[in-house]
């Protein structure tokens, strides 16, 4: 069943709390916490965690808080902006291959391999043919991650409301403490929302490996329900502290 993202909410459940879910995320973010040592001990599986979304959907925020309790020696994260020189001049899947987590860590993609099918064919700065083709290099990419080097591939799209995005530009301009993550051209990408919409449902649906869709417009929603999915994957991987070989007396 294909995912048409103008039928998901972008708010939170009105039935929930805000204090609660709060405090929930607080158990589950130590939790996290919990597992990532246990993971990094083990050394033999990793994740690979990728948030996606429009311009101040919130990744930044999601990282600080879903991963706060996790070792920094077991946890990276990186942003990709627009290609270097050196970047161009390899295939698209280059600069990404190279910060994929190694066994035992946590690595977090804020924005990723996605963006080479998303602004490029929204500005058309590729055709069609390559974005299938693409497509399909970036599921065999997935595919190699999880199934020949034990990596977990867990995906979000930010799901923000185009009227929330407006409203969190708008800060970046009137409130001084936020003027510094303030771009003209992010207003310009808002009014390419509806093409922007329909990249991404693209990119959700030709994937083989599925992704969450996270209500975006209330954070601490959107906090709780990025690492419920999280300590599900983690448990579910379920790594285990090394044992010392029992030695016969």
């Amino acid at each position: 069943m294909s995912i048409k993202l103008s039928e998901i909410s972008t708010k939170a459940p009105s039935e929930l709390n805000k204090k609660k879910i709060e405090a929930k995320t607080i158990d589950i973010v130590i939790k996290i916490g919990e597992l990532q040592h246990r993971m990094y001990a083990e050394g033999k599986q990793s994740l690979l965690v990728v948030l996606q979304g429009m311009d101040a959907s919130g990744k930044d925020g999601t990282i600080k808080t879903v991963f706060a309790d996790c070792n920094p020696s077991g946890i990276d994260a990186i942003a990709f902006k627009k290609p270097t020189e050196e970047e161009f001049a390899h295939d698209f899947l280059w600069r990404v291959h190279q910060r994929t987590p190694r066994k035992g860590n946590i690595m977090i993609f804020n924005r990723s391999h996605y963006e080479d099918i998303l602004i490029q064919r929204v500005h058309k700065w590729i055709t069609e043919e390559r974005v299938e083709k693409r497509m399909n290099a970036i599921n065999a990419f997935e595919e190699l991650l999880e199934f020949d080097n034990n990596t977990k591939v867990l995906k979000f799209y930010m799901h923000i409301s185009s009227e929330k995005q407006q409203e969190k530009l708008q800060e970046r301009i009137d409130d001084p403490t936020k003027n510094w993550k303030h771009k003209a051209a992010d207003w310009d990408e808002n009014d390419k929302w509806e093409e922007y919409m329909k990249c991404y449902e693209y990119a959700i649906n030709k994937s083989n490996i599925n992704w969450s869709i996270a209500p975006s417009d209330k954070r601490w929603y959107r906090n709780y329900f990025i690492a419920k999915e999280v300590l599900r994957t983690l448990e579910e991987m379920n790594p285990q502290l090394p044992l010392l070989d029992k030695i016969d007396d």
